[in-house]
């Protein structure tokens, strides 16, 4: 089983070994001629991914969410932005590398960045705590959301987190006072707000930096309260029920785009945003200047009052 490809990947994983396996000949044999194999081979490998892209289960893109090669913030800023600054600390306990925010700017565009972060070796993952905020996560976020407001600067948010931290350390500081905070004061900020989930939006993790003008999805990622296996193990006692959870918790961008939730979706490349990072970041950066320069003129009063509707309308379907 090739690890980089999930279960239901498997058959392509198959096709695209054989292809390295003739280049591998090719490479070592200078006179056999193996293109037109290999173009055959290509053809299959796409045609065979298509075809499963197209039939996804709910569960099937939970596990592309959690994809261990898809791209992570840290992979997505230098391509989106440009002259990013990271900023540290909330100013009250500590920096909490769960959560990235910074200063950048966006096709001439200056723009606070504020992403949360999984990390990718293990040294990493530690680090940033496996993209769980903390407390001080959450207030560094709002100081540059703040900042943000008092300088006229749009705020873009990055969303990929499997919950905010629930420890022991967590609570005492008061998690979940930081997280309402952020909802309260960024519901009322006056600038303009667009949030982006590019991998898991799980949780208060997720609404602790996701509250804006807009809302979008990259095609293949997930916005949910709690996470299936959790969803399973509270109604079903057990966690193996997790698929069966994905499909009623309509944890999709289809399904949350109808209940107007979400405002648009993200297409991601053939095979999901890990075959292709170039080209995922480009058409962030694309969609992120057209809808930005969309809210810039919506003069700021009628963008609160919008922001507003919004919000009360969740879970009304559209």
């Amino acid at each position: 089983m090739n690890p980089n490809y999930l279960d239901f990947e498997q058959p392509i994983a198959e096709l695209e070994d054989k292809i390295e396996s003739l280049r591998m000949v090719g490479h070592n044999n200078a006179d056999i001629d193996i293109h037109k194999e290999i173009e055959t081979l290509r053809n299959k490998s796409d045609a065979l991914t298509k075809k499963i892209y197209s039939s996804l289960k709910p569960w099937d893109i939970v596990k592309i969410a959690r994809h261990p090669q898809r791209p992570y913030s840290v992979d997505y800023i230098p391509l989106i932005f440009e002259e990013f600054d990271e900023l540290h600390g909330d100013r009250l306990f500590a920096d909490d590398p769960a959560i990235i925010c910074g200063l950048a700017w966006l096709e001439r565009q200056a723009v606070a960045v504020i992403a949360q972060e999984k990390g990718r070796n293990t040294n990493d993952k530690i680090k940033r705590n496996f993209g769980m905020v903390r407390p001080e996560g959450y207030r560094k976020a709002l100081r540059i959301m703040e900042m943000a407001e008092r300088f006229h600067l749009p705020i873009i948010t990055l969303i990929d987190t499997p919950g905010a931290y629930p420890g022991i350390d967590s609570e005492e500081r008061g998690i979940s006072e930081a997280i309402a905070c952020n909802l309260a004061r960024m519901s009322n900020l006056s600038v303009p707000i667009i949030c982006i989930v590019i991998g898991e939006g799980s949780s208060g993790g997720a609404i602790g930096i996701g509250v804006g003008d807009r809302l979008y999805m990259l095609q293949y990622t997930t916005y949910f309260v709690i996470s299936p296996e959790g969803c399973a193990n509270i109604i079903w006692k057990s966690a193996e029920k997790a698929p069966l959870a994905a499909e009623a918790m309509g944890v999709t961008p289809d399904v949350l785009i109808r209940l107007g939730i979400v405002d648009d979706v993200i297409e991601e490349p053939l095979g999901g945003a890990h075959r292709d990072l170039p080209l995922t970041a480009s058409r962030i950066k694309k969609h992120l200047v057209k809808n930005l320069n969309l809210l810039r003129n919506i003069e700021i009063s009628q963008l609160l009052q919008e922001r507003y509707q919004r919000l009360m309308s969740y879970g009304n379907p559209v």
